[in-house]
């Protein structure tokens, strides 16, 4: 991992805003001066500078099944942070009965550590061997019980990494 070990990275990852950005405004405001990164898992559903120009931080973004493929933006990449190697993606081409099982077998055949999803809209975080899979859940529709709209911070420190879910109140 190198000299970013000693590095303390946040970083605010989203999903699923579905061109409701009024969620996604407040947790930029939250997170404001302390991230230096976010990772949007796709269906933003709204250009993708309205996306950069409002997140006031570089922005990694993938594309859901409900985005348009004229938008230049990738269904998954793979990006560095911290010494960590992300797969970004919706999710939805993996869907099935064992899909983390499919995320965490793709991310290990690309060296991946980390594989950041959506498409769900339930916030989810496990480690499956060596790979974590984490889902912030939606940002504006929310499915898991109680219907909170989520996001996660990716925090990155001394070389590990953890996750903190962030759940919106009205």
């Amino acid at each position: 991992m190198g000299e970013t070990e000693q590095e303390q990275i946040k970083v605010l990852i989203v999903s699923d805003s579905h061109g409701r950005n009024d969620n996604l405004r407040k947790a930029v405001a939250n997170m404001r001066g302390t991230h230096c990164r976010m990772l949007h898992a796709g269906d933003f559903q709204c250009s993708p500078q309205e996306i950069y120009d409002l997140a006031g931080v570089p922005v990694d973004m993938v594309r859901g099944n409900c985005d348009s493929s004229l938008s230049g933006v990738p269904l998954s990449r793979i990006v560095e942070i911290g010494g960590y190697r992300i797969l970004l993606t919706h999710g939805h081409q993996y869907a099935g009965i064992d899909s983390i099982g499919n995320m965490s077998e793709m991310a290990r055949a690309n060296d991946v550590q980390i594989v950041v999803c959506g498409h769900t809209h339930i916030p989810h975080m496990e480690k499956r061997g060596d790979v974590w899979v984490v889902n912030p859940g939606s940002i504006s529709q929310p499915r898991q019980p109680g219907h909170q709209p989520s996001y996660l911070v990716m925090n990155i420190e001394h070389g590990t990494v953890d996750f903190v879910p962030v759940y919106l109140t009205s």
